[in-house]
């Protein structure tokens, strides 16, 4: 009997903690949005992510009734505005909106990151996805991914490509694409893509991958050549460029894509809350279009999915990181 009471004495408080701690979320979670909401986007202003971000803040603050204001902090590839998210308050009130590297790449690459994205964030919802093209200098004696392959063959070594730095999924999926083809390419890091298009066009590097939103007012303008995307089938985004699996490398994938996310602990009400908000925002036709104009194809899945496919895609390039030996910068 003493032995019994004693268990309880144990569990009780534990269960009442609990209990507390459950009801002081469902209330938090009943009073919000109380204050404006901060949306961390962890690039400069008018990044990609910057762009996607403030076309669903707009929409987001409508439908909450609070503001929801963008805030850049850049620095160390998306790693230092991920991680003040990771260590915010889950309160509801700050938000991360980020691409795929500080979420899948960064926790492999970067052996002291002071956050963990899966133990530290809960993801919210994937809001799009967008092919990366491989281009080249459009005076490059190349029109095809098999013809820049050979010439590379031809000139090991000598030809070079540029990112947007180690580890960068720029970076990355050269890294992959050399590994398929057996070619070597010399890598040259920028610290953003205006200085990679500048180095292509300018003719200090040969090549590049990048999203089509940078890349497409040089592919127009002639001065860079587009030679095939990344997705696994031809993308809706540019269904008239081939890729690079039917250009002859089964299995090559490099997508990027953005989304939303929370620190953890956040309460499942206003998550789920969000989730729907944001969705609800993904699937009007005017984002969508704007989403497009930018080469990026809405999403909106739900968070288990999200969570999903950071794991799936985490598996994934930390295979090609370890294989090419990369290390951050």
């Amino acid at each position: 009997m003493n032995s019994r009471r004693r268990a309880l004495g144990v569990l009780l408080p534990s269960a009442l903690c609990l209990s507390a701690l459950a009801r002081a979320s469902d209330a938090l979670a009943q009073d919000w949005p109380a204050r404006p909401l901060r949306m961390i986007v962890p690039f400069p202003a008018g990044s990609s992510p910057d762009l996607i971000a403030r076309l669903l803040t707009e929409q987001l603050a409508a439908a909450l009734g609070q503001p929801v204001v963008v805030e850049n902090h850049p620095g160390a590839g998306g790693n230092i505005g991920t991680g003040m998210v990771a260590r915010a308050t889950p309160d509801g009130y700050t938000l991360l909106f980020t691409i795929n590297g500080p979420l899948v790449t960064a926790p492999t690459l970067w052996r002291n990151l002071n956050y963990d994205p899966v133990r530290q964030l809960a993801p919210v919802t994937l809001v799009a996805t967008s092919p990366n093209v491989l281009v080249v200098d459009a005076r490059l004696p190349v029109r095809t991914l098999q013809e820049f392959v050979a010439l590379a063959k031809s000139k090991p070594g000598t030809l070079n490509y540029g990112s947007v730095g180690n580890g960068s999924a720029a970076h990355l999926a050269m890294e992959q694409l050399k590994a398929m083809a057996g070619i070597d390419l010399q890598h040259v890091p920028y610290a953003g893509f205006p200085q990679v298009t500048t180095a292509i066009v300018g003719g200090q590097v040969q090549a590049g991958f990048m999203v089509p939103a940078i890349a497409m007012p040089l592919v127009q303008a002639g001065k860079l050549r587009m030679l095939a995307v990344t997705t696994t089938g031809r993308s809706a985004l540019l269904p008239s460029v081939p890729t690079v699996v039917e250009s002859g490398y089964p299995g090559f994938e490099a997508i990027s894509w953005q989304a939303v996310l929370a620190p953890a602990g956040t309460p499942a009400p206003i998550v789920d809350r969000l989730y729907r908000e944001l969705v609800a925002i993904i699937g009007r036709e005017d984002v969508r279009e704007k989403m497009r104009a930018q080469y990026f194809a809405p999403a909106g899945t739900a968070p288990a999915s999200l969570r999903q496919t950071m794991a799936s895609e985490k598996l994934r390039w930390d295979k090609v990181i370890r294989a090419a030996h990369v290390q951050p910068e």
